[in-house]
């Protein structure tokens, strides 16, 4: 089992930055492929980014290549997602993912997930 806790969502205006923090307990946490997924009203749950147990290889939706990082420090059993030039359009709820295979994020999306945090909201202005 492992409890993921996500924070440092809130409101911003466009253009502004933020960094979203996942802090994992419980099975060892590098041992997981890690990601953010986000979810808008009325919307499906999308994938952001994801990343290999190392943090050697990441993966980006096209929506937020070039402004998103994504990053993970094992040591700290943290994943973090720094977002800057935010849009109105990146308004969601944001959750932090846990999953036995990288490659099962990218091909699956959310079906690829075995752990989910409660999730962090961000709200971007116009």
């Amino acid at each position: 089992q492992v409890q993921l806790v996500e924070s440092g969502g809130g409101l911003v205006q466009a253009g502004d930055s933020l960094r979203l923090s996942c802090a994992a307990s419980g099975r060892t946490f590098s041992s997981y492929a890690m990601g953010w997924f986000r979810q808008a009203p009325g919307e499906e749950r999308e994938i952001v980014a994801t990343i290999t147990w190392s943090g050697g290889v990441t993966y980006y939706a096209d929506s937020v290549k070039g402004r998103f990082t994504i990053s993970r420090d094992n040591a700290k059993n943290t994943v973090y997602l720094q977002m800057n030039s935010l849009r109105p359009e990146d308004t969601a709820v944001y959750y932090c993912a846990a999953a036995p295979y990288y490659s099962g994020v990218v091909a699956r999306g959310a079906d690829g997930v075995d752990y989910w945090g409660k999730g962090t909201l961000v709200t971007v202005s116009a």
